[in-house]
C-alpha cells in the first residue's frame, strides 16, 4: 500500500501539476523537544481541480517526472477563500454596511466634539 499524506495546496500554476505542503512533528533524539518540519512535494492533478490554500491527501506512485512522485488522492477541505476572488468581491461579502459603520463613528465623534 501506498504511502499518503495530508498537506496544504502552496501553487497550482503548472498544469496537471500542484505542489503541496505537509507539515510533520518530529522530537528532537537528544533534547526531547517537538518540532514541526515542512516538506514540499509535487503531486499529479489530473484533472486541475485542486486550488491553492486546499487541503488534500496525496499518495505515492511511481515516477511521473524529474520531480513528481505523488498523486492527488482526495480533497479534505476547500480553501475559504480561493485565489481567483477579487478584493471588492471579498470586503462585500464579509460586511456590506462597513461604509455605514464609519459614517456613524464619525457622527459620534462630532457630537462629542459640540
Amino acid at each position: 500500500m501506498a504511502r499518503s499524506m495530508q498537506g496544504v495546496v502552496v501553487a497550482n500554476s503548472t498544469d496537471k501539476t500542484i505542489v503541496v505542503s505537509v507539515e510533520t512533528r518530529q522530537t528532537h533524539p537528544l533534547y526531547k523537544k517537538q518540532f514541526m518540519t515542512t516538506n514540499k512535494f509535487m503531486a499529479h492533478d489530473e484533472k486541475n481541480e485542486a486550488n491553492i490554500g486546499d487541503r488534500v491527501i496525496i499518495a505515492e506512485v511511481r515516477p511521473l517526472s524529474a520531480r513528481k512522485r505523488h498523486t492527488l488522492t482526495k480533497i479534505v477541505e476547500r480553501a475559504a477563500i480561493s485565489a481567483d476572488m477579487t478584493v471588492d468581491a471579498i470586503t462585500k461579502a464579509e460586511e456590506p454596511s462597513a461604509k455605514e459603520h464609519i459614517q456613524d463613528r464619525d457622527e459620534t465623534t462630532e457630537e462629542e466634539e459640540k
